[in-house]
């Protein structure tokens, strides 16, 4: 009788257990999908430097934007940015992660972030917000973006 007892508790124990990681996996979930929803909500938005509502925005702004909809607090600019959440690599890219950039030219050095959108055979693309074109989605396979990249982050654990 004891341990059929003790087998029910155990039983118990793994299947809550498991109710609770399931519950927290699809909270995740929904906010990856609410923070990359807020981001496209941002999509053809022209680039103002320094820039943080939708008549103009930066690309560390529009990462700010979008995580805060969801309840998370980052730093205000890419460089701060670069330094938040978990470092991630390449091979374990999933969407709602923001990609960093460092570009150079002529003595300057300037940071770059966006979102990671999507990861698959046909290519990984993330949305920023691009100094020439405003809020757009780019392929980060791109030689452009590809040759730049600088670290990824994940924010959503």
């Amino acid at each position: 009788m004891q341990k059929a007892g003790l087998s029910l508790i155990i039983l118990l124990f793994l299947t809550c257990g498991g109710a609770v990681a399931q519950k927290k996996q699809k909270k995740k979930q929904q906010s990856i999908t609410k923070v990359v929803q807020t981001a496209y909500s941002y999509k053809g938005t022209p680039y103002k430097y320094g820039g943080t509502s939708k008549s103009g925005i930066d690309c560390s702004a529009l990462m700010q934007n979008s995580y805060a909809r969801a309840g998370y607090k980052i730093p205000r600019t890419a460089k701060e940015q670069s330094k938040f959440g978990k470092k991630i690599g390449w091979s374990g890219l999933r969407k709602g992660d923001i990609v960093f950039f460092k570009f150079k030219s002529k003595r300057e050095k300037w940071y770059h972030s966006g979102m990671i959108t999507s990861v698959s055979k046909k290519g990984t693309y993330f949305i920023h917000a691009s100094t020439s074109k405003g809020v757009v989605v780019s392929n980060l396979n791109s030689d452009y973006y590809k040759k730049n990249v600088k670290a990824f982050r994940r924010v959503i654990k």
